[in-house]
């Protein structure tokens, strides 16, 4: 059945920016699909976000957990935007790559890369259908060398130009967006110990998003922090 609503599926919606996006766009009457390892945050995110969240526990990197994903979309009949936000550090603490194991990388890889490059190329009937947006959350670590960021690093690059190739040979409008240093769980867990209360909260990358949705300027990658009203 065809639904008069905008749908958007949010993957790692119940910490940190992704619980950010999925309630502004909640909050903007979008119908959201979102999951987490978590079931608990998620039934906490929903208690708070309301019932316009359907949150589906699972790991990304999981083939059963994405189709479970995919049968949302397809229940629903549509997809507006696609956002690509559950992530993982791989081992920590942050180590040299002489230190990560095959077993690691390939894991990292999988949940920053794989699984949302199968993600994509499964929900394309429903994002060319809707003309969507599909919105990868990238990092400074995927264009420069950070040591111990390695496993990470690889991952997010490899992400970035899944995402806009996928743009470029499908005609969608795909985005690599790098939302900066934020002060969130997984930011804290590279650097154990370290007092990060100078990052700026997650909230504070959200407008760079609705920008991008509201406006749909040229694929490509960008800076949260360069995206304005004026900018786009």
């Amino acid at each position: 059945m065809e639904q008069d609503m905008s749908v958007a599926l949010i993957t790692g919606g119940s910490a940190g920016l992704g619980r950010a996006l999925v309630t502004a766009f909640a909050a903007r009457d979008w119908t959201v699909i979102t999951d987490a390892r978590r079931a608990d945050r998620l039934v906490a995110l929903r208690a708070v976000v309301g019932p316009r969240v359907i949150t589906i526990p699972g790991d990304i990197a999981d083939a059963e957990h994405r189709r479970t994903l995919i049968g949302e979309v397809e229940a629903l009949s549509a997809l507006d935007l696609l956002i690509h936000n559950a992530s993982t550090l791989g081992p920590v603490p942050l180590r040299p790559l002489r230190e990560v194991s095959e077993r690691d990388l390939a894991h990292a890889w999988t949940v920053n890369a794989g699984a949302p490059a199968a993600l994509s190329r499964a929900l394309l009937p429903w994002l060319k259908k809707s003309d969507g947006v599909v919105i990868s959350l990238s990092s400074d670590a995927a264009v420069e060398h950070y040591p111990t960021w390695g496993a990470y690093a690889a991952g997010k690059a490899a992400l970035d130009h899944l995402t806009l190739t996928l743009g470029a040979e499908e005609g969608l409008d795909t985005y690599a967006v790098d939302p900066g240093d934020l002060r969130t769980e997984m930011h804290q867990a590279a650097f154990p110990g370290e007092d990060i209360s100078d990052r700026p909260l997650p909230e504070t990358a959200v407008p760079a998003f609705l920008e991008i949705v509201r406006r749909r300027p040229p694929s490509g990658r960008y800076r949260a922090a360069e995206l304005s009203p004026l900018e786009v």
